[in-house]
């Protein structure tokens, strides 16, 4: 076939053309298996925060309100709210929950991982102790918790109290969490695998009109 058309190279052209258009056809699909694309995940609402400090900053850019309650400004907690504000022209509740949410995230997170280092700037000097104290009973004992947060399904200012200008504020956090602490060898010891509903109340305390915008845990217990 010297000086015609080389029909060869067009039949395996179009056979090349035909596997790679079956290949993007199988491989475009999903078949339930894959795992979705992982969200983005905010430390917190500050460079501060992402290298482990203080996380529930005052002037913090709020984010999506979904499962946030505020208290009726007529109430005596809504009253209380009024009047920090007052104090720190910088405190705006629904704020104060966007970083409160962040904070339970990295709290819970970090107790589980025993990561002392991030826990320590969160928390006031009692809870550290407390904290660190079932971390280290929970090394000696040669056991390990594994925590993941599904979901906070909502988080409520439930009480405000103002002491000259040392605020305190209760927050109720309903989520949705997989707790388990296993043995040395994985067997479990206490907890489950399966996706449990947990209500806490945890109070955070600062004292207002400071240069250091941060709340800190002083208080938590499960509801």
């Amino acid at each position: 076939m010297d000086g015609g058309f080389p029909i060869d190279l067009v039949l395996f052209g179009m056979v090349a053309v035909f596997l790679v258009l079956r290949l993007v056809s199988i491989l475009g699909k999903r078949t339930g298996f894959e795992r979705p694309a992982e969200p983005v995940v905010q430390d917190g609402p500050s460079q501060t925060a992402r290298a482990g400090g203080p996380v529930i900053d005052a002037v913090a850019e709020p984010v999506a309100a979904g499962g946030r309650v505020l208290p009726d400004p007529a109430s005596p907690t809504g009253q209380t709210l009024l009047a920090m504000t007052g104090i720190d022209r910088n405190f705006h509740p629904a704020r104060f929950l966007d970083g409160a949410e962040q904070a339970f995230r990295i709290i819970v997170t970090a107790f589980a991982a025993g990561d002392r280092v991030r826990l320590h700037p969160l928390l006031s000097d009692d809870t550290y102790r407390a904290f660190e104290g079932a971390i280290a009973a929970r090394e000696a004992a040669g056991h390990t918790q594994h925590t993941e947060i599904r979901a906070v399904a909502s988080a409520t200012i439930e009480q405000a109290e103002l002491h000259g200008r040392v605020a305190a504020i209760t927050v109720r956090f309903v989520s949705d969490q997989v707790n388990v602490t296993v043995a040395a060898d994985g067997a479990p010891v206490a907890g489950t695998d399966a996706v449990t509903e947990i209500v806490d109340l945890w109070s955070f305390e600062r004292e207002l009109g400071q240069s250091d915008p941060a709340w800190r845990l002083v208080a938590a217990r499960s509801a």
